[in-house]
């Protein structure tokens, strides 16, 4: 990584722990909120001039794994509906994949299994001040978007969960979300094997989204459903994620 990208990384990592390690302190602090709007702001503006579209992030070798991964978020959705998926290991699990496409479609995870796919070391960078390094196999998510036909009016794709953030109401689920050129992006994956092993729940199981160029709380996990849409206007508050709509920024480049 170039030295100016580097040092602006890990100014911007610095500014994210301070800001966020509190999350729950801060994420309904109007202050906090506009200091966020000013940070990604700054954020896609730094990496807009000092990378390329299609710039990958940094890669590693198994030699760098960490000793051990730690599970960020939701360890567990502890429902009825997930707990059954995870009874008969995931065989009635299916992948919704709606909205702005051509061809509406679910996918067995059999079937994601199918799709080109992409192995990746990288590293895991949480707001909240840690990082891990693992290794992540999934289905490339360009390759899953050709297979339905995205619709030229799509601009993002969002992310529903089987989890829920214990601040939400037990029916508004998880979700995130990406633009279309993050989307489409070479490392930006639908993982199902973690470290050479099938993902497990801490993890995300089944499916889990990598997307190496953004911050931990982008990574959803638990992915149930993927919908494409034109804006965010009438998804939950509006933001384009479950912790965006609590003051997170949306961006999370890295």
């Amino acid at each position: 990584m170039p030295e100016a990208r580097q040092l602006t990384r890990r100014g911007l990592l610095a500014s994210a722990a301070l800001l966020l390690g509190g999350c729950d302190k801060l994420a309904g602090n109007d202050q906090t909120r506009r200091i966020l709007a000013s940070a990604e702001t700054l954020t896609q503006t730094a990496q807009g001039l000092i990378g390329a579209p299609d710039a990958l992030a940094p890669e590693f070798t198994v030699a760098d794994l960490s000793p051990a991964f730690r599970a960020n978020g939701t360890t567990d959705p502890d429902t009825e509906d997930y707990a059954a998926l995870v009874e008969n290991n995931f065989a009635d699990w299916r992948l919704e994949v709606d909205g702005l496409v051509e061809r509406p479609a679910k996918f067995s995870l059999e079937a994601i299994r199918a799709l080109p796919s992409r192995t990746q070391i990288t590293r895991h960078d949480c707001v909240e001040g840690w990082s891990c390094i693992g290794k992540w196999k999934g289905a490339k998510l360009a390759a899953l978007l050709g297979e339905v036909g995205v619709k030229p009016a799509a601009r993002f794709v969002v992310f529903r969960c089987a989890d829920a953030l214990e601040r939400l109401d037990a029916d508004n689920k998880y979700y995130e979300s990406l633009d279309l050129a993050e989307a489409l992006h070479a490392q930006t994956i639908l993982a199902y094997e973690m470290n050479d092993k099938t993902l497990t729940v801490p993890h995300g199981a089944p499916l889990r989204l990598r997307a190496e160029r953004k911050l931990g709380y982008k990574m959803a996990k638990y992915i149930m459903r993927i919908e494409l849409v034109d804006s965010f206007d009438a998804i939950a508050g509006g933001k384009g994620g479950s912790w965006e709509d609590l003051g997170y920024d949306w961006y999370a480049g890295i």
